[in-house]
């Protein structure tokens, strides 16, 4: 998980994308869209990386963010809370391209949770007595009550996006835009950010710095987005 310059976790775009490959487990940060890293997505698409495993939250809009990906038939199974704002994801599914794997949003966080510092899996409730929700899944009895146990969820290269890095990979998020990507940097063997703002060490303030830099590769510009299209018809 070495960085080629260790004085500096900031590569140019083209570099970092280049450790992301056919086939590979991509986790992505984002809530319809938003915190999604738009520049790495873009970039993704014109390298043509396909057959990728994507963990999401959901399945974006058609043209907008991890959205992009599916409609483009870049993916070849998600594990996702729900894809109601991409139309593709559910042709798809039906059509039998792409595989998705459901799993409830709180769920859903405290797998990738699990997944990043190392546990073996969460206990939840969710689901217990529903054949199809049981199916391929262990159960265990605690003080009389049944749980399911949900896998851990790590991924080969995570991408999230904040709003200020410094060089040495410390992030800071915008509002809502947080949502799962403090927990998707976790969770990846390689965790790639793209940030609005690049900042010398020393120049965050300590107390607005979610993600440490320990859990960052590399660091790289975005070009930026406009979110309204996030609600709008392409």
């Amino acid at each position: 998980m070495a960085v080629a310059n260790s004085s500096t976790k900031v590569v140019p775009l083209e570099e970092a994308v280049t450790m992301i490959k056919n086939g590979m487990t991509l986790m992505a940060g984002g809530f319809g869209g938003v915190g999604n890293p738009p520049t790495i997505i873009e970039q993704i698409l014109k390298k043509h990386i396909e057959k990728l495993t994507l963990i999401c939250n959901d399945a974006g809009f058609p043209h907008i963010g991890v959205g992009q990906l599916v409609t483009e038939k870049r993916v070849k199974k998600l594990i996702a809370s729900h894809i109601g704002s991409n139309p593709n994801a559910g042709k798809q599914m039906t059509d039998g391209e792409l595989e998705i794997e459901f799993s409830p949003q709180g769920t859903l966080a405290e797998r990738i949770r699990a997944g990043g510092v190392g546990l073996g899996g969460i206990l939840v409730d969710v689901g217990v007595g529903n054949p199809f929700v049981e199916k391929g899944k262990e159960k265990v009895t605690i003080n009389g009550k049944t749980f399911l146990v949900e896998t851990p969820l790590t991924a080969d290269i995570s991408i999230v996006y904040a709003k200020k890095a410094d060089s040495f990979g410390n992030l800071v998020y915008d509002t809502s835009a947080r949502n799962t990507n403090p927990l998707v940097a976790m969770a990846g063997d390689i965790t790639i950010a793209e940030v609005e703002e690049i900042v010398e060490p020393g120049e965050l303030d300590p107390e607005e710095i979610v993600t440490p830099g320990a859990f960052v590769n590399y660091v790289v510009q975005t070009k930026g987005v406009n979110w309204k299209w996030a609600w709008e018809e392409k």
